[in-house]
C-alpha cells in the first residue's frame, strides 16, 4: 500500500509541495541564523514527497528545542499546519481519501513542531 500510496500522492502534487520545501530550505539557509530552519525544511520535505510508510517521533524533547519550535510556530508553522489540515479535511470527504487525509494530518503535526523530531 505505501508504494502505491507514495506514487499517487507524488502524482497529485506531493512532488510539487517537496519542491516547494527544498526551495525554503535554501532561502533560509542563506543566513547563519536561518540554517536550523531550513534543515527542518529539508526533513519536512522528505516526509512531503513519500509520506506512506514513515512515522515521525520524537527523539530529543529539551529546552532548545521548545525555543525553536516556538519561533517556527510563530514565523511559519501554524499556516502550513492549517493548510495541511484543511486539505486533510477535503481528502475525507470522500472513503478513497481517508488514507490521504491521515498522511496530511501527519504533516501537519511535523509542519507545527518539527525540531526534536525524527522521520522513520
Amino acid at each position: 500500500m505505501s508504494i502505491i500510496g507514495n506514487i499517487i500522492w507524488i502524482i497529485f502534487g506531493g512532488l510539487f509541495e517537496a519542491i516547494g520545501w527544498v526551495i525554503a530550505g535554501i532561502i533560509l539557509s542563506i543566513t547563519i541564523i536561518g540554517i536550523p530552519f531550513g534543515l527542518q525544511c529539508f526533513k519536512i520535505a522528505g516526509v512531503q514527497l513519500a509520506p506512506f510508510g514513515k512515522e515521525i517521533v520524537s527523539v530529543n524533547n529539551n529546552g532548545t528545542n521548545l525555543i525553536m519550535n516556538i519561533i517556527w510556530i510563530i514565523f511559519f508553522g501554524w499556516e502550513i499546519a492549517l493548510m495541511n489540515l484543511v486539505s486533510a479535511f477535503i481528502f475525507a470527504i470522500t472513503i478513497i481519501g481517508l488514507p490521504f487525509a491521515k498522511q496530511n494530518l501527519k504533516l501537519a503535526k511535523v509542519s507545527l513542531f518539527p525540531f526534536g523530531k525524527k522521520i522513520i
